[in-house]
């Protein structure tokens, strides 16, 4: 039987401003900002080793995808591009979320693979947050920008959607072939984010100003903050390759 609701209940439950108990929690827990946060000069090496490094060799798929976007948002770079590729590039981590959810469920009588599954898990998470930063710092660069219905809204959600199937299938199959396509992506940012402030000076001038600086951290400019963008790509795509060899939860 219910117990009957006390005046402090109902006037908990009337409050807008009520904060649950696990807001509460995380509120004293600082969110991961940058994979590895990173001084001006250390960004500009990074930086710089994507621009002199070559890019991998991108399976066929990834190159019909970034195809996709180019002839959709044209071939130069720029921030509305870079929230399209910020906004698929959080799909395969939630792809692998996915799976590894479905994998504990018939693990309950092997408690060490259930903990590898969860560890993979809570990786795919972490790394897919950092993506969700990314994400929402292009969102309030490009909040000024006019976006076209089905050019800027419904062709970023079906390029999301068949990237997170294409991923969990592979997943599925062979681990390998998802891990291999997030790599590729992920040079792809990369090299892109490097070569997207070499062309832009400017960026070097121009603060960065934003409602996500207190989680994702305060820069100089808006330079550092695409070249943090890239080094956190270059950790994403690390941890893809060393994937690779691995079992499916190791």
């Amino acid at each position: 039987m219910q117990r009957p609701k006390s005046p402090r209940d109902a006037e908990e439950l009337s409050d807008p401003e009520i904060i649950g108990p696990v807001t509460r929690l995380l509120a004293d827990r600082p969110p991961v900002g940058p994979m590895e946060r990173l001084d001006h000069d250390q960004l500009v090496e990074v930086q710089q080793q994507e621009l002199h490094s070559p890019r991998r060799r991108y399976a066929l798929a990834s190159k019909a995808l970034f195809t996709i976007m180019d002839r959709v948002y044209g071939p130069t770079r720029h921030l509305e591009k870079f929230r399209v590729l910020e906004l698929v590039a959080r799909v395969p981590y939630q792809a692998w979320e996915s799976v590894a959810y479905v994998a504990m469920t018939n693990t309950s009588k092997r408690s060490d693979f259930a903990r590898r599954v969860y560890d993979r898990a809570r990786v795919a998470r972490i790394e897919q947050d950092n993506e969700q930063w990314h994400l929402l710092i292009l969102e309030d660069l490009t909040s000024d920008q006019p976006r076209r219905w089905l050019r800027d809204r419904i062709i970023p959600q079906i390029l999301a959607v068949s990237y997170y199937q294409l991923s969990w299938v592979l997943f599925v199959i062979r681990p390998k072939w998802s891990y291999q396509l997030n790599a590729d992506f992920e040079d792809h940012a990369a090299h892109e984010y490097a070569a997207f402030v070499a062309e832009n000076p400017d960026l070097e001038r121009q603060p960065f100003r934003s409602g996500f600086e207190a989680d994702y951290g305060t820069f100089d400019s808006l330079a550092d903050v695409f070249r943090q963008i890239c080094s956190d790509e270059t950790v994403h795509r690390t941890e893809s390759e060393l994937m690779m060899g691995q079992a499916r939860f190791r």
